[in-house]
Parts: structure tokens; C-alpha cells; sequence
């Protein structure tokens, strides 16, 4: 009578590495192990460390929109409500942030502000303000500026030497004239 034949990774339950050089020959497949690996998010053995460690790791997230999730570089807002509460009525310097409508406004402000919103607009100009939109500079611009400005200093340079020379000239013919009177004179 035959009996049933066990199998090997049966035998071998407990050693490290069932009789090979690696872990690839446990029967086990070759998920998980060191690391994370084929933790997937049911890996019982990894529950402990994940919950210490790597939190949150279980469960679904949802993913953000771009549009949503991103920000312009200094970008700062700011609410008429909060401009109304923190601010006196007259001039403000804004240059920061972006003006935008929600709350109320009742006093007369002058605003300076990077960006405003059309409701902002509309409520700053009902209550009777004023809105001066500052131009933000953009990196390209400020090189191009600091050219310019080599450029016009080069000319300024320019100028005063010719000028200079035009002095050194008019001298030197003031000078010839007199010689020239006297010798006349003479």
C-alpha cells in the first residue's frame, strides 16, 4: 500500500531556507519578506510596524486635482471682510496679496493690491474706494531691466565724455583767440 507523499516545503517548515541558498524555495511565492514588499494592505505581519511607523498607510485616498492642489509662488489673498476689520479707511499697501470679495465693506479704502477679484471690484467702488493694480514682475523682466540700465548707464558715460571734449575744445579755441589778440595788439 502506497502512502501519500508530503510535501517538501511541508518537511522543511521552520528552516530559514528550506534547504536552498535563498527564500525564492519556501513555497511561499516570493511575496513579501524584507521590506515592504507584498505588504500589500492586508499583510497581517507588517500591521505592527505600519501602524508605528507609516501612517497612514491602509485604505483608499483620493486623489487632489491639480488645479486645486497647486499655488502660485506668493500668492497670498486676503477677503474685503478682513480688510474692513483690520485695516483703518485710507491708503493701503497690499502689494502681496490678491484682493478678493467675500464679507462687506462700508468704509473708503484705497487699495494697492497684486490682483482683484470682479466682486471685490465692484464692492470696493460701490462703498466709494479706489483699486490701483501693482504689475508683478516676472523673473525675464527684472534682467531685462538691469540690461537697460547697463545700457543707459554706458550712454550716460558716453555723453559726459563728449562733453567733456567739447569743453577741452572750446578752452583750447578761447585760449588760440586770445593769443591771436594779442598778437594783434601787439
Amino acid at each position: 500500500m502506497k502512502l501519500k507523499k508530503g510535501r517538501r516545503s511541508r518537511k522543511l517548515r521552520g528552516s530559514r531556507y528550506h534547504g536552498k541558498s535563498a527564500k525564492k524555495h519556501k513555497g511561499k511565492g516570493t511575496s513579501g519578506g524584507k521590506g515592504m514588499s507584498g505588504s500589500g494592505k492586508r499583510a497581517d505581519q507588517k500591521k505592527t510596524y505600519v501602524l508605528r511607523y507609516r501612517w497612514p498607510y491602509f485604505g483608499k485616498k483620493a486623489r487632489i486635482k491639480e488645479k486645486k492642489q497647486r499655488k502660485k509662488k506668493g500668492s497670498k489673498q486676503i477677503n474685503i471682510g478682513d480688510i474692513q476689520k483690520k485695516y483703518k479707511p485710507g491708503e493701503i499697501d497690499l502689494s502681496e496679496y490678491k484682493v478678493l470679495g467675500e464679507g462687506e465693506i462700508k468704509d473708503c479704502f484705497i487699495i494697492k493690491a497684486r490682483g482683484f477679484s470682479k466682486q471685490a471690484r465692484e464692492k470696493i467702488e460701490k462703498a466709494g474706494g479706489k483699486i490701483i493694480v501693482l504689475k508683478v514682475r516676472k523673473r525675464g523682466e527684472e534682467e531685462k531691466k538691469s540690461e537697460k540700465k547697463k545700457d543707459i548707464k554706458e550712454k550716460k558715460t558716453e555723453e559726459i565724455k563728449e562733453v567733456e571734449e567739447k569743453e577741452d575744445m572750446r578752452e583750447d579755441l578761447e585760449k588760440e583767440k586770445k593769443l591771436l589778440e594779442k598778437k594783434k595788439t601787439e
